[in-house]
């Protein structure tokens, strides 16, 4: 296939399909395969009721992400701008209609999936940035003043956010855009004053929490101070992960989780569930699969011919890596609890439809690498 033929972008279909990556596409596939087996586990050796929906939605959504792959990068370049709006109109009506759960309003009830904007948001918010960035000199992405547009393109969601309230989801939105921001070449003295006063501010900031929130990070100073009740879900979790072993307790013997001692198994707390049974090897192989997709983002983003792309594959590998660390993370008691699943891993239907989404624009910034987007 010649280079010639990106540069015009005249494909065939075939040809569109066989420049799709592949190998991310079957580290995709592996990833999910970990999920299902983990989903079958927890309901007790059943494909319902998480496995099997799990599954439909990933079949659905590997459709998507091919969709997506296949269609010209100019395109979604043009409709970042309606795209990111209407993350924010989704924002706003989750506020004025929005479904209760779990203490919190955060989704939209559409029938046949519980909508959570927040999660699509973050993929908007990448693609935005990329925008912005795409056509700047590296002097001017050092310039404050063509920080502020993408500063406001973090900060409108990241208030909608906080009113559902979600903190956790808020401060994954400002982790990536700060990524990308800093990517970008932003001066790191910037950074480092932004470091500096937020610590300065979290006394203040402290006083704005929700009583669940505050809750949260003292559990995680100190779980054992209320083990049988804020600390409860941590200290099993801890157990459960040690109690694995190096190869695990084999499948389907994970007793931490059989005898529901493992609190949200399905979801927030999946790894452990997935250590339990297949030990520390079990870990660092998933570990494995993770890595080699940010090698792969990486590999993208590095023989991408126009910023576009270059920012918008990097934007969403922060975006997937900080998913991955921050869940694991929080489950092995290194950090609170903000209530982030494990992309591809946690049964859940927006968050796996916004990782498709986000891999499908990638592959979409690998096909059409050599395309010229300009603004």
């Amino acid at each position: 296939m010649s280079v010639s033929m990106f540069i015009t972008n005249d494909l065939t279909f075939l040809q569109k399909i066989s420049a799709l990556n592949w190998w991310l596409i079957l580290l995709i596939i592996c990833i999910t395969s970990v999920g299902l087996a983990s989903l079958y586990s927890a309901a007790g050796g059943s494909m319902d009721p998480w496995a099997s929906r799990q599954m439909m939605r990933f079949a659905v959504g590997v459709v998507g992400m091919v969709i997506i792959a296949i269609i010209d990068i100019k395109w979604w370049y043009r409709l970042t701008w309606p795209i990111y709006f209407l993350g924010l109109l989704l924002l706003l009506a989750v506020e004025i209609k929005g479904h209760i759960g779990m203490g919190a309003q955060r989704w939209i009830d559409l029938g046949f999936i519980q909508l959570q904007p927040s999660e699509l948001m973050k993929i908007a918010v990448v693609m935005a940035i990329a925008r912005h960035f795409n056509g700047l000199s590296s002097d001017q992405a050092c310039n404050l003043r063509f920080l502020i547009v993408p500063a406001l393109i973090v900060i409108a969601p990241v208030a909608l956010v906080l009113l559902q309230p979600d903190l956790g989801t808020s401060l994954m939105i400002i982790m990536a855009g700060a990524g990308m921001i800093f990517i970008a070449g932003a001066p790191i003295w910037l950074f480092v004053a932004a470091i500096i006063l937020v610590s300065v501010s979290i006394p203040v900031a402290w006083q704005f929490l929700h009583e669940y929130q505050k809750q949260r990070v003292i559990t995680f100073l100190n779980p054992e101070s209320d083990p049988l009740g804020a600390g409860y879900h941590i200290i099993q979790s801890k157990i459960a992960i040690g109690s694995g072993g190096v190869e695990g307790k084999g499948f389907l013997q994970g007793t931490q989780s059989h005898l529901n001692f493992l609190p949200e198994k399905q979801t927030d707390f999946i790894f452990t569930l997935w250590v339990e049974e297949w030990g520390l090897l079990g870990g660092l192989g998933l570990l494995s699969l993770f890595l080699l997709v940010f090698i792969s983002a990486l590999s993208t983003s590095l023989r991408c011919k126009h910023n576009f792309g270059r920012y918008l594959a990097l934007g969403v590998s922060i975006n997937f890596s900080l998913y991955v660390f921050i869940n694991i993370a929080m489950v092995m008691g290194l950090i609170p609890v903000v209530g982030a699943p494990l992309p591809l891993v946690s049964y859940g239907g927006t968050s796996m439809l916004a990782a498709l989404i986000g891999f499908g624009l990638m592959m979409s910034c690998g096909i059409y690498r050599h395309s010229k987007v300009t603004r």
